[in-house]
């Protein structure tokens, strides 16, 4: 339940992060190619050979497969960038403005295929956000969205995950219910969009749930009143266990966006936090320790849930659940 970013081109026994592995402390990693709070361009990322040596130290300290995933939605959203000797990649919305889909389809088999090359099993795309507001500083401005129109998102999206499948890669379906209407990024700190944020947003995945082909679904750290007049949605059990398993269907993998985002970090303490995504219905909670970086994140996310556990704040059924989703999901992408 539990997926972490570290720093390292390569790993040695002494890293924690290996011995977050061997311990069982965590069932999965994030890569990045740039370090934010380090402001630098040295991370996980340098060229191709170097990622697949990387993936396959990580795999073989795990006695489960892991999940090792990257954000590689295209355009400025690519981790695994040209120059480090990775295919040129187009955004979202500049395959959405051509609205080709045998273009779209060559641009995420490419993607997909270079994935499975580096031993990469899941990757956090497509965009499913309306682009509703084309200023919105974190989609709109960053062309992470195909389209204002929702038929259209989910006619590309549609492609793109039948390419990663065909590669053998689980996408992720993000960022449930939208962000796109948002004017605020929520990496930066609370984001409201109850005056802006319309149920169409919803659309593009009913479709993909619908239609059978979602793997993964993450949540966005954004508030509306109007679905939770408390909590942001990545907490809120109203929008998860409510609109997004019952009204929607979906039983497969809930995972937050990344838990060390100041929309979440600047307004609740890392228990607090913890014990109500979980109780919302967060499967897999996500550190991606670049906004921050906390060297011993997991041995403290684990401690808290343990804490909980005994504390009766959170019911071992709760966990048996996510437990169950993730491993069947392992048992389909990673070849247990």
């Amino acid at each position: 339940m539990i997926l972490v970013g570290f720093r390292g081109l390569e790993l040695s026994e002494s890293d924690l992060i290996v011995q977050d592995i061997k311990s069982g402390s965590i069932g999965g990693v994030i890569l990045f190619d740039r370090d934010v709070e380090l402001n630098s361009d040295v991370r996980n990322i340098q060229s191709p050979e170097q990622v697949l040596r990387l993936t396959e130290q990580l795999q073989s300290y795990s006695d489960i497969p892991l999940i090792i995933s990257i954000d590689q939605e295209g355009g400025l959203v690519s981790r695994l960038k040209e120059k480090y000797g990775f295919p040129p990649s187009v955004s979202q919305q500049y395959l959405g403005d051509l609205n080709d889909s045998q273009l779209t389809s060559d641009h995420a088999s490419i993607t997909a295929r270079a994935l499975n090359e580096i031993g990469i099993n899941l990757n956090h795309a497509p965009c499913l956000d309306l682009n509703t507001n084309p200023a919105n500083p974190v989609i709109g401005a960053k062309e992470r969205s195909f389209s204002g129109d929702p038929d259209l998102v989910a006619k590309h999206a549609e492609l793109i995950i039948d390419q990663h499948h065909s590669s053998n890669i689980a996408t992720t379906l993000k960022h449930f219910p939208g962000h796109g209407s948002s004017s605020a990024d929520s990496h930066l700190g609370f984001v409201d969009v109850s005056e802006s944020w319309k149920e169409i947003e919803m659309l593009p995945f009913r479709k993909i749930i619908a239609k059978g082909k979602a793997d993964v679904v993450m949540t966005a750290h954004i508030f509306n009143s109007k679905l939770d007049e408390q909590y942001p949605a990545t907490l809120s059990e109203k929008v998860i266990s409510g609109l997004l398993r019952k009204e929607l269907g979906w039983d497969g993998i809930v995972i937050s966006d990344d838990m060390q985002m100041k929309a979440i970090s600047e307004h609740y303490g890392l228990s607090d936090s913890i014990e109500l995504a979980i109780n919302a219905g967060i499967d897999i909670l996500v550190f991606g320790n670049n906004v921050s970086f906390d060297s011993t994140i997991s041995q403290k996310v684990n401690k808290i849930i343990n804490d909980l556990l005994s504390e009766g704040k959170i019911a071992e059924s709760r966990i048996e659940e996510s437990f169950n989703r993730i491993m069947s999901f392992k048992n389909k992408y990673l070849s247990i």
